[in-house]
């Protein structure tokens, strides 16, 4: 194998060649993730399993659909308000796979290690590991360790995958979105990636802004209960609530439409986000998630969001329509409208 990558056998490289190098943007969930994926990880690896690009992938097994997930997890710092990486990397699987609606099962977890890291420190971590996966009701089953140079692993990395079951009637996926269809949203955004940012640059604000970070099996469960007719789920986490809508609109080939003065944002996060100059819409969650149900199921599906301890602050927050087909649009505040693009990287790097 030579040192210098042939770009020519790779699919629409041009994207790519803008930037020859990995920068910390390709990890964003953005737009060079997506080009990433799309004109690398896409071709190399292609098949229709892999083409779906939802949070999951649905697996039919001697006649059960299972779903699989896995994800990596390198948050910085370790220890955050309202969580840690430990209970973040089993809440973050847990989702992914209900995102399906799916029930989660079993789980692996993965450790990197560097060299030096304090073991009490990594004690913490997986006792909040093994209380996140029981509070979920789910079993961390397999496992790996690896230890790493002190300085360059950065204390600890996880890796989790996970698999669950999908009921046979169910088909949820980001390609699913119809005209018609109401845009839900289980309660305020930006709380994860403000909460990681105040401890990184030392911010202090009257009332402590804690991650969001939770399972959501269980609400998803009871939505499923209300209306089984649910078309897309998601959990907006790198890249916000406007790079989730952005992906579902160009998977479906429809338009979104949302309206930001009915987006639930906590004042202090939305303080936050003024000050440092950023929008809570492209901000991470990690105990939020987005539903788009036909809108004969809107309110019984929005109800039972809201009866649940996760969705209290839940809401409507727009349409998916059949203008301007794969594009996201928000209604402003002052009765504009603007188009929102999906950003290049990630305005804050390295949160789960």
């Amino acid at each position: 194998m030579t040192n210098n990558l042939n770009f020519e056998g790779w699919s629409c490289p041009l994207p790519l060649r803008d930037h020859p190098n990995i920068i910390l943007g390709h990890g964003g969930g953005g737009k060079l993730s997506a080009e990433l994926i799309e004109h690398l990880f896409l071709p190399a690896f292609q098949n229709d399993l892999l083409g779906n690009l939802g949070d999951s992938t649905i697996l039919s097994l001697n006649g059960t659909r299972l779903a699989m997930s896995t994800d990596s997890f390198v948050v910085r710092p370790l220890f955050f308000p309202g969580g840690n990486i430990g209970e973040l990397a089993i809440n973050g699987t847990v989702n992914d796979i209900s995102m399906s609606g799916a029930r989660p099962l079993y789980l692996s977890a993965g450790f990197i290690l560097e060299e030096g890291l304090p073991l009490d420190t990594l004690g913490r971590i997986v006792e909040s590991m093994a209380a996140a996966a029981q509070a979920a009701g789910v079993m961390l089953v397999t496992g790996d360790t690896k230890v790493v140079d002190k300085g360059h692993g950065d204390g600890v990395y996880i890796n989790t995958s996970g698999i669950g079951l999908v009921p046979d009637e169910l088909e949820i996926g980001p390609h699913q979105a119809r005209p018609g269809d109401v845009v839900l949203l289980s309660g305020t955004i930006g709380d994860h990636g403000m909460a990681i940012m105040s401890v990184r640059e030392g911010l202090e604000f009257e009332t402590t802004i804690e991650s969001d970070t939770a399972a959501l099996n269980g609400l998803v469960a009871a939505m499923l209960a209300a209306s089984p007719a649910i078309h897309v789920l998601r959990d907006p986490t790198r890249g916000g609530v406007a790079s989730s809508l952005n992906e579902i609109a160009q998977r479906s080939g429809v338009g979104i439409q949302i309206d930001e003065n009915k987006i639930p944002v906590n004042p202090a996060v939305r303080s936050a986000c003024e000050l440092l100059g950023m929008d809570p819409i492209f901000v991470a969650n990690e105990g939020k998630l987005i539903a788009i149900v036909p809108p004969g199921s809107a309110e019984a599906v929005l109800a039972a969001i809201r009866q649940h301890p996760l969705g209290r602050q839940a809401a409507v927050i727009g349409r998916v329509v059949e203008q301007h087909p794969g594009m996201l649009v928000a209604r402003t505040g002052i009765g504009g409208t603007r188009v929102v693009a999906m950003q290049i990287g990630e305005q804050l790097p390295r949160i789960c």
